[in-house]
């Protein structure tokens, strides 16, 4: 037998209580009297319209109708009257609930499970990208350590850290929203949100404080590679570490929305305050890195003018170190804007596509990073062909390289 998928989207629809003067199709199998032989239809003897269409030719290839005894029809609790071949079928609540059943039984078997979303594995996949390039570049600091007596390296390694926490912290957030039964518990949400918010933050702090240090060695030259630099290059680090940790600690101590849906920005858990704050304070960060950019140019251009003799040459090189700090610093303005405006105007009545399309780049900021501040350096490049070849390529330089670098 063949229940009709209307019936059964009746049967939903109408809850708990079965609505009986609703007759659901019970449709007949196709193997009728005229091509099967032997009783096919049911009828009931104590009913006059099942009665008179067996008398009249309801039957037509002159089989019996079998009999629903009502002991039958007591223990099922159907009533049915056959017409012309299709049985109308009244269900009581009890049988109702028993198709409802079947039909979930067999929809929750045949329908696939809700599909990954392809934003949450692109999100997946930027952060095992980011996770293994920056456990690279920790492994080639850790390799050289004379590299972290120089408060560049010091930097570099801060900003890998950093971003090798953001990567890790996507991975989590991944894992608990597919892989845990149910969804995650609130303080594992809690907790992943307030790791993506520290290593997100001190990811950007980091890439300010390389461009303090840049400006530092160009503006105090002959005072710049002293202890007194490195020692002040550590407390740097660990300022900006405590304030990035003091961030991410806010959701679980209790600045969060999970009590009041009403305050969420786009970024649940994280209150619309908090998410504005933060952006508040990226615009800070963007527009201080832009100051002292223009601070390094202006010095760039003007040592070139002082010194006569070289004066073509440090033209070029000075022409072409202003083209690479305008290209980071683009970079770093075309991944962080755009997150940083939405979380300003938006809230948690916002499609999640946009609070997609806003994260993803600035995650992918993270990418950037070793290449821009790491792999482009080429005494890690020089430590790269050591531990992977156990010899220097012909084509790196041997001078030295200094904070000013770009």
């Amino acid at each position: 037998m063949i229940f009709s998928l209307a019936a059964a989207a009746a049967m939903s629809s109408g809850g708990g209580s079965l609505n009986t003067s609703f007759s659901p199709l019970l449709l007949l199998d196709p193997f009728d009297a005229s091509s099967s032989p032997g009783p096919s239809n049911w009828s009931l003897p104590d009913d006059p319209a099942n009665a008179s269409a067996a008398g009249g030719g309801g039957d037509p290839g002159g089989t019996s109708a079998q009999t629903l005894g009502p002991d039958l029809r007591t223990a099922t609790g159907v009533t049915a009257g056959a017409v012309g071949g299709v049985v109308s079928v009244a269900m009581t609540p009890a049988v109702g609930a028993a198709v409802q059943e079947f039909f979930d039984i067999i929809f929750c078997s045949i329908l696939p499970p809700p599909l990954v979303s392809p934003w949450d594995v692109a999100l997946c996949v930027t952060g095992t990208l980011v996770s293994c390039e920056n456990v690279l570049v920790i492994a080639v600091l850790c390799y050289t350590p004379a590299l972290l007596r120089a408060p560049m390296f010091i930097l570099i390694g801060s900003l890998a850290a950093a971003d090798l926490l953001a990567g890790l912290g996507l991975i989590l957030n991944f894992a608990l929203a597919y892989l845990v039964e149910g969804g995650p518990a609130e303080l594992p949400a809690l907790l992943s949100a307030g790791l993506l918010i520290a290593a997100f933050s001190a990811s950007v702090l980091s890439v300010l404080a390389i461009t303090v240090d840049r400006y530092l060695s160009l503006y105090n030259a002959l005072t710049y590679h002293t202890e007194r630099t490195v020692a002040c290059t550590y407390a740097m680090v660990a300022l900006v570490w405590v304030s990035c940790l003091a961030l991410g600690a806010l959701p679980a101590l209790g600045w969060n929305c999970l009590r009041d849906e009403a305050a969420c920005s786009a970024l649940r858990p994280v209150t619309r305050a908090n998410a504005v704050a933060l952006a508040a304070g990226f615009l800070a960060v963007f527009a201080a890195m832009t100051q002292f950019y223009l601070q390094i140019c202006k010095i760039a251009f003007r040592h070139a003018q002082q010194i006569a003799v070289q004066h073509q040459f440090l033209a070029i090189s000075t022409t072409k170190g202003v083209s690479t700090l305008t290209a980071i610093l683009c970079a770093f303005g075309a991944c962080w804007l755009p997150f940083a405006l939405y979380a300003i105007v938006a809230d948690h009545t916002y499609p999640m596509l946009y609070t997609y399309a806003a994260v993803l780049p600035a995650t992918c900021c993270s990418v950037i990073n070793p290449i821009v501040y790491a792999f482009r350096n080429p005494d890690i490049q020089k430590s790269l062909w050591l531990a992977c070849c156990g010899c220097i390529s012909s084509n790196l330089s041997l001078r030295p390289r200094t904070s000013s670098d770009v």
